[in-house]
């Protein structure tokens, strides 16, 4: 008989999704089991831990099964009868911060070979679907040799219930395949960036030599230009003017590329551009127009300022904070990945929130970029020679986005910052959450520190591969493919 008190562990990309019903070729099906079901996976629960282990007097049930965020997952026969069954939960009883735990894994005596496993293997998926980043177990020490067979780690031992138990833990990738595209970076342009001096190595603009002025330049994938073109048009001109922003510059103009296989598609991205242009001030100066052609856009920003703040400026000790603006929500058709804090906003609000870094003059700035918030992290700990550790529970976060997509997606206007002491609220912040998250330290990568003190890897070392930035006295010029 398979039985566990408790259960947990990351998961990785590999396992299936569970979002459907599994059925095994033995016939049974894993489901989220309904009040019939939870009844019945209950009654398991008494018979296995109650009355044959013994590890409680009269009943197993505790403040995770009123928590109304539990699933419990269940095999269940054709005819109905439940086989086995796993509890899944927020590990953390206020906000969830991503971290789960599964528990009350059981097994019904003489079930068919392989129950186990497959519930183990459901509910990790479960949970990844469920935004988890950390998903933790703690298992009867006789049943952690099944656990690590399917690919968990002990990370532990402890007595619980009056008997040994394991604790073990399953990476979760999820931060980590976001940034992962920024992984030959190094291989493709490290010979551009290696042609300036030092200091602003990889960062989001580049200082023009012998002056004041900062240079920025993205593009747009093709597939959202395609998609949503007045969206487009918009981002073009925000992702453009956040990099500057991240240097402490002021936008002065904007150069556009745009090509596009209908005029009606061309006139949507140009509208949406111009929106974006006249909310932040920025004139567009010229650029180039093709028609016929498949979807293209980028957008270069130029701005000015004598003292650029660099990307990689941040050293072991600093504190990180990051700046954002929670409000508004997910964009349609982008639930997870890109947050629009700004179509909404006032022009004022977005040209106070531009001048951000430029009034603060940090250590260090990097706008979030699609690398998400852990990935933008790495890559200011990479181009300052260090690493950092974030404190998950002190990130600012709007209500309604989970942690994993948050730390992962594209925010809108969020900064972070590095510096000696932690950036809060000041005039120019009024309209943005404000806070330190963590701390930049000499070990290479990006951490996660959670409520019960633990920490686990997000990134293991550089995102980039284009090396630490060395700081110069007098800036001169750089790199921007970052």
């Amino acid at each position: 008989m398979s039985v566990l008190s408790d259960l947990g562990g990351p998961i990785s990309a590999a396992v299936p999704a569970t979002a459907r019903p599994s059925t095994s070729r033995h016939g049974w099906t894993i489901l989220v089991a309904d009040d019939v079901a939870r009844a019945a996976h209950d009654a398991l629960r008494t018979e296995v831990f109650v009355n044959q282990q013994g590890l409680f007097a009269r009943h197993d049930r505790d403040e995770v099964d009123d928590d109304p965020r539990t699933t419990v997952l269940v095999a269940r026969t054709p005819e109905g009868d439940v086989l086995g069954g796993v509890r899944l939960a927020p590990r953390h009883r206020g906000p969830d911060l991503g971290w789960w735990a599964g528990s009350r894994l059981v097994v019904r005596r003489g079930a068919s070979p392989g129950v186990g496993s497959a519930l183990v293997r459901a509910a990790c998926a479960w949970v990844a679907e469920a935004g988890a980043l950390r998903f933790d177990a703690l298992v009867q020490a006789d049943k952690a040799v099944l656990f690590r067979r399917l690919g968990w780690q002990e990370v532990g031992r402890r007595d619980a219930h009056g008997i040994p138990h394991a604790d073990m833990r399953w990476p979760l990738d999820r931060i980590a395949r976001t940034a992962q595209g920024k992984a030959p970076l190094a291989g493709l342009v490290g010979g551009l960036v290696d042609a300036g001096p030092a200091g602003f190595r990889g960062d989001d603009g580049s200082p023009v030599p012998g002056s004041d002025l900062v240079a920025a330049c993205d593009a747009i994938l093709p597939s959202m230009v395609e998609r949503d073109p007045w969206w487009a048009g918009w981002c073009a001109v925000l992702v453009n003017v956040g990099d500057l922003a991240a240097m402490g510059a002021t936008p002065t103009g904007l150069l556009d590329a745009l090509g596009a296989p209908t005029e009606s598609l061309a006139r949507r991205v140009i509208s949406g551009l111009q929106a974006a242009a006249t909310a932040w001030g920025v004139p567009v100066l010229g650029g180039h127009t093709q028609l016929g052609v498949p979807a293209a856009l980028s957008v270069t920003a130029l701005g000015h300022t004598e003292r650029p703040v660099p990307g990689g400026g941040a050293r072991p000790g600093m504190v990180l904070s990051l700046a954002a603006d929670l409000t508004g929500g997910w964009r349609p058709g982008y639930g997870g990945r890109q947050w629009d804090s700004t179509s909404h906003r006032d022009a004022a609000v977005l040209r106070a929130q531009q001048r951000l870094v430029g009034d603060l003059q940090p250590a260090a700035a990097k706008d979030v970029s699609m690398a998400g918030l852990v990935g933008t992290i790495g890559m200011m700990a990479e181009a300052s020679g260090c690493g950092a550790t974030v404190d998950v529970g002190r990130v600012p976060r709007p209500e309604g986005a989970g942690m994993a997509d948050w730390l992962t997606c594209f925010p809108g206007f969020a900064m972070v910052l590095a510096d000696h002491e932690p950036h809060r609220s000041a005039p120019p912040l009024a309209d943005l959450a404000v806070a330190p998250m963590g701390q930049l330290d000499p070990q290479p990568g990006v951490r996660l520190r959670w409520p019960d003190g633990e920490v686990t890897t997000a990134l293991l070392g550089p995102v980039t591969g284009l090396g630490p930035a060395v700081p110069t006295p007098i800036p001169t010029t750089g790199g921007s493919h970052a």
